[in-house]
């Protein structure tokens, strides 16, 4: 018996050996070798380039990491209002990352600058994309109030520096997105060593003609820094293979850009402090633990845990007693942050977000990361075959207050709807607008079927169609819709924005209350932060390391 046992195990250490022997020949020990191929990876004779050190995702400048997971949006504590513009769902958010802060003065004067200086005002190719960006100092006016000292210096003066940015409307405020995006990528290229030594402030100086764009640097990048770009290649230019940065080498950081409403009531609720179940089912009142305004700890006992308004003319308490510290705003990170390390997700300002507003989310078709405003573009391709960079192609949008933007900066990749080619037979989608899908669009139009007759377009959100345009001196040309069959002023150019301000009572502080404006109008207690979606795994590597012990314990 004895012997017999013995014969087993070394039969089986035979077969074990031939199976880890057979592993480790079709394997590779070089992270630098395919193990689909065997081919050399990044090899110096050419061949296939991959960044195979990728790690993951660095934090992006200003911003902290929001690990994604499940919660309960649109589920309100104290629905005041009765609008019957929220109905709770279960929803998951991906992981992203965002702005510690609402972006400041002090931030945006820093595009305003920018901007001034690449694209002076004083050339007419030029001035709308500078004045076009500015805020409106006027929305602190008030026919019965003393608020001049605001709109000359709350902008500008270094007393206000550290202070959200109010009088930016949500189309400024994904352009300032966008350019941050650019600025962000062309500082990342510079240290990495695919640009130059402080190549970026060239175009400050005047010593290029035209300034860095992410994805025309990705897709054309012979036509960055209007086609000047060789004379300002970094050290990688050693290398011949790696002239250029690629989406596969690691270093472009994806967009800067407005969070969804689902991230940032996500992230205001910050559940991950948290772990009651009435918590995560929806019974958080607000940012922070409890369900009253005021610090219920020893330290700090009985201060306000945010900027709001207490009462009708009350706006930060009495002098030297039960203070909230600010009548207007606050300077940012004058209060405790949420959980995530995330300050005033709750008063100060109320915030932007992305979606286009309905009353109603549609969890039917999606709780996975829902967002509605979708636009599907694709890069236009020019005659030579090559994604098309637009030069001295500047593109004005009158906005319906005759406000004038600039759609695009020149150095920019053209975009341009996508077509049936590309939703032929697609289960996903089927167009390229998809802000009104299900809500809004012809489809869900009570008479769809008689759609095309006028006598019988009654459709839910029938809001007026104004039509505003300057003519060739610069003149106001207004035609208002004089229709007497308008219901409603919700269309698709009306956007969500979140949170409660210092002109707000305390039940906006809660996360899930939402309300909607105009993309083109702009408030003087409105601002907005940056959010970015995270490529790779959900958690970062701190955060996978402590689960892969416990899992081992």
């Amino acid at each position: 018996m004895k012997k017999h046992f013995i014969k087993v195990v070394l039969s089986s250490a035979v077969i074990v050996g031939s199976f880890t022997s057979c592993k480790n020949s079709g394997s590779s020990s070089s992270k630098n070798v395919s193990r689909a191929t065997g081919w050399k990876i990044n090899a110096k004779e050419g061949g296939f380039q991959f960044n195979s050190d990728f790690k993951e995702q660095e934090t992006p400048p200003g911003t902290v990491f929001i690990e994604g997971g499940t919660f309960t949006k649109g589920k309100v504590q104290d629905d005041i209002m009765h609008d019957w513009n929220n109905t709770p769902t279960q929803q998951h958010v991906q992981s992203f990352y965002m702005d510690e802060t609402e972006v400041t003065n002090v931030m945006y004067l820093e595009y305003l600058d920018y901007l001034k200086a690449v694209y002076p005002p004083e050339n007419p190719n030029y001035r709308n994309i500078y004045h076009g960006a500015l805020p409106d100092t006027l929305v602190w006016r008030n026919r019965l109030g003393f608020n001049e000292t605001m709109t000359n210096n709350y902008l500008r003066h270094p007393a206000y520096a550290e202070y959200p940015v109010v009088g930016v409307n949500w189309v400024q405020a994904s352009q300032y997105a966008e350019w941050r995006t650019d600025r962000v990528n062309e500082a990342m290229l510079e240290r990495e060593g695919y640009l130059a030594q402080d190549a970026k402030y060239k175009v400050l100086n005047g010593e290029i003609s035209e300034t860095f764009s992410t994805e025309a640097y990705l897709n054309n990048p012979q036509s960055v820094y209007g086609g000047q770009i060789d004379s300002l290649q970094g050290k990688q230019k050693r290398d011949s293979i790696n002239v250029y940065a690629k989406r596969s080498s690691g270093v472009i950081m994806p967009e800067y850009r407005l969070p969804t409403e689902t991230e940032w009531e996500y992230a205001a609720q910050a559940l991950i402090g948290s772990r009651e179940y009435n918590n995560y089912r929806g019974r958080k009142k607000y940012p922070w633990e409890g369900d009253y305004t005021r610090n219920g700890q020893r330290v700090g006992r009985g201060d306000q845990l945010a900027n709001f308004k207490q009462a009708k003319g009350d706006y930060g308490g009495i002098a030297g007693w039960s203070d909230d510290g600010a009548d207007i705003t606050a300077e940012v990170k004058s209060y405790k942050p949420n959980d995530f390390g995330l300050y005033d997700m709750a008063g100060n300002v109320s915030e932007w977000v992305a979606d286009v507003y309905r009353p109603i989310v549609d969890d039917e078709i999606s709780d996975f990361n829902y967002y509605r405003g979708n636009i599907f573009l694709k890069k236009a391709i020019g005659e030579d075959g090559k994604v098309k960079v637009l030069k001295d192609e500047i593109k004005y949008d009158t906005l319906p207050n005759g406000k004038i933007v600039a759609m695009n900066l020149p150095g920019e990749i053209e975009m341009v709807p996508v077509t049936e080619e590309e939703t032929y037979l697609r289960t996903n989608f089927d167009s390229s607008d998809n802000r009104g899908y299900r809500d809004g669009d012809a489809g869900s139009s009570r008479f769809f079927e008689r759609f095309s007759d006028e006598s019988n377009n009654r459709m839910m959100y029938d809001s007026p169609k104004h039509k505003v345009e300057r003519d060739s001196t610069g003149n106001l040309i207004r035609q208002y819709d004089t229709s007497n069959y308008r219901t409603s002023l919700i269309n698709d150019e009306v956007r969500v924005y979140k949170g409660g301000s210092w002109r707000d009572r305390a039940f906006w502080l809660d996360p899930a209350q939402r309300r909607y404006m105009p993309q083109y109008m702009a408030t003087d207690d409105i601002g907005f932060r940056c959010a970015m979606s995270r490529v790779g795994s959900k958690s970062k590597s701190k955060n996978k390391t402590v689960r892969h012990k416990k899992a081992s314990k």
